[in-house]
């Protein structure tokens, strides 16, 4: 996975600390330099700022002391809790932290050869298609002798405050990650894929359905190693990190540090008892305030669990941030979720590997109506179609396919923290559609059928330019690529072979009537062909009356060749034919939708067989009309 680390603005980690060492020197990063410009991009609002190293701020630094842990984070003097948040859940995953914190046994502290210490550290971020190592000096901004931003309960721990002025750096300074979004973090850390789940337009706290099919996915995402975020959203300014009743706080970041089902009752009779409740267990980026409901540390509903499991899921009584909820109360409470699944690739792997694509694509404005690829949103009827467009087949009956849009992060070059309004449109017809976010990506997540799909990736506003990676993962190959002809391409065995003449569109909409022919009920699914191409349909199973709603295209280079539709019957060793039509497609037909009854084919060419077949067809001369 790491073969391909960039190293950020060229600077090597290994040759810098080397140089250091040879110098007998403490490195001195001349790209993020100990002044006002690395910490505020709109002014200092903190007061006197001294940066200091962690050999001055205690006798005895270590990036970790007693391990990692999501206590090792308490926010500091800057609105990221985001981030922070997104560092509590990374430290419940130690194959994950040990790729962003690399190699962390040699970058240690080590108190027997003290001379090799050279004030340097290197940490890896997973951004825009690619890990980037990033190198920082140990100067850290400091205010009355403490550490002025993210820190740990241990005064000589500072692995946070490390990682932190690294995301710093590569976000340009401290304050552009005064405000941020979750998701973005989680992804920066993995490489994964961040879902937002919107709780209330689900209403999991009211549908108990809904709430359990929800926790099977939150539970698998959890325990196949993703990372998991949640916030309850706040309406206005004044409602931001407001404290509610019950102990949450509002426009909060909280990370999930554990998802369980935990048995109820004392001793045998608890193992045998299938009685089990549905828990999550969060952290307040703050290291206090907590939910004061049912299960909170000291509720007396603890005394339902045995002593040896309150020990394995280490129920503690101190106000240290972490406190667990029933699904339930969580569902009720909670406004978002992000569930960060890691895309598992892998062929070797005995959970689901899927098969991802990975595109880079810009919006680039252009006063050439075929060469914009600016169009914006869905409301711009004239230009919606001029956005960069990408085709991809699903190949299977049905198949769950993840899209994941993603911006190039422009917070480093602006500073002013803002993305456009981000949306992933992925039709047949429209089969589904993220909403406009102003995020540095979205999600979609669709069971969609066999077929071919096109997505669209668009900004709210037309004009607007960037660039961006599209992925795309799908259970088997899906040969996403991008289109980029509006019409097809002429050859020097176009004289030979001609040139398409017409374009037509085929769309099997019905059949309805269809003769039974396993025990009456039949398996079918309809072929439409012309000039050598064809467009199948999935099977549609036990069915006389299938709803097909299949589309095919045609660039026809021999008019007066017609459209041949059948319908056949699968069945285990050879399918049965059930009918056809046959269409001319002419430019002249000037009636789109047919409804024909079946004909018959060899010897019965001309015989009715049973069935009619709701077809609609539109077919023009000028190649780009349809």
């Amino acid at each position: 996975m790491f073969s391909s680390v960039k190293p950020y603005e060229g600077q090597q980690f290994a040759a810098l600390r080397k140089q250091c060492q040879q110098n007998r020197t403490l490195f001195e990063d001349p790209l993020f330099p100990p002044v006002d410009q690395s910490l505020f991009y709109q002014g200092n609002r903190i007061g006197k700022v001294t940066w200091k190293r962690p050999k001055e701020l205690c006798d005895d630094p270590h990036l970790f002391v007693h391990g990692i842990s999501a206590h090792d984070l308490h926010q500091g003097q800057l609105g990221n809790c985001w981030f922070v948040a997104a560092c509590s859940s990374l430290a419940s995953r130690e194959a994950l932290w040990q790729k962003v914190i690399p190699d962390w046994k040699d970058q240690e502290w080590d108190t027997k050869r003290p001379e090799s210490y050279a004030g340097i550290f290197h940490f890896r971020f997973w951004r825009f298609g690619e890990w980037v190592d990033v190198v920082i000096d140990d100067r850290l901004p400091t205010a009355n002798g403490k550490l002025v931003y993210c820190h740990s309960n241990d005064s000589n721990e500072f692995w946070s405050a490390l990682v932190e002025k690294a995301y710093a750096k590569m976000y340009g300074c401290y304050e552009a990650l005064d405000g941020g979004n979750t998701a973005d973090a989680l992804v920066d850390f993995t490489g994964g894929v961040s879902e937002p789940i919107d709780l209330l337009e689900g209403h999991f706290g009211q549908e108990e359905e809904a709430r359990n099919q929800l926790f099977e996915r939150v539970l698998k995402v959890h325990n196949r190693g993703g990372l998991i975020s949640c916030s309850i959203r706040a309406t206005s300014q004044a409602d931001m990190e407001a404290r509610l009743d019950c102990g949450l706080v509002k426009g909060h970041a909280y990370a999930v540090t554990d998802v369980r089902r935990v048995r109820l009752g004392h001793g045998l009779l608890a193992f045998f008892k299938s009685e089990k409740l549905t828990m999550i267990r969060m952290r307040n980026p703050w290291g206090e305030r907590e939910w004061n409901g049912p299960w909170s540390d000291s509720s007396e509903e603890w005394q339902r669990v045995s002593k040896s499991e309150r020990e394995k899921l280490g129920v503690t009584v101190e106000d240290d941030g972490e406190f667990w909820m029933t699904f339930e109360d969580f569902s009720k409470h909670f406004t978002d979720l992000i569930l960060c699944r890691l895309i598992n690739t892998s062929y070797l792997s005995i959970h689901k590997t899927w098969e991802e694509a990975m595109l880079f694509g810009s919006w680039s404005r252009h006063d050439d109506p075929l060469r914009n690829r600016s169009g914006g949103c869905i409301n711009n009827k004239t230009t919606y179609l001029q956005n960069p467009q990408y085709v991809f087949e699903v190949k299977k009956p049905e198949d769950e396919v993840l899209i994941c849009l993603q911006q190039k992060d422009r917070r480093a070059r602006s500073k002013d923290g803002k993305g456009e309004n981000l949306n992933c449109l992925c039709f047949q017809q429209k089969m589904c559609s993220s909403i406009f976010i102003n995020s540095r990506s979205v999600f979609v997540r669709k069971d969609l059928n066999e077929g071919r799909y096109v997505i669209i990736p668009t900004t709210f506003d037309p004009g607007l330019q960037g660039d961006f990676l599209l992925r795309v993962f799908t259970d088997v190959p899906s040969d996403c690529r991008e289109l980029t002809l509006d019409e097809p391409p002429q050859t020097c065995w176009t004289g030979l072979c001609g040139y398409p003449q017409l374009v037509t569109q085929v769309h099997v909409m019905k059949a309805v009537g269809l003769q039974g022919q396993d025990s009456d009920a039949s398996d079918p699914y309809v072929i439409i062909s012309c000039e050598g191409e064809k467009v199948r349909s999935h099977v549609h199973k036990s069915t006389l009356s299938p709803d097909f709603d299949v589309k095919a295209l045609f660039y026809r280079k021999k008019p007066k060749q017609g459209i041949l539709i059948e319908i056949y019957n699968k069945n285990v060793l050879n399918d049965s034919f059930m009918g056809q039509i046959t269409l001319s497609g002419d430019v002249s037909d000037l009636q789109q939708h047919h409804t024909v009854h079946l004909r018959g084919k060899g010897s019965r060419q001309g015989s009715d067989l049973p069935g009619m077949l709701s077809v609609s067809v539109i077919t023009s001369n000028v190649l780009t009309n349809i």
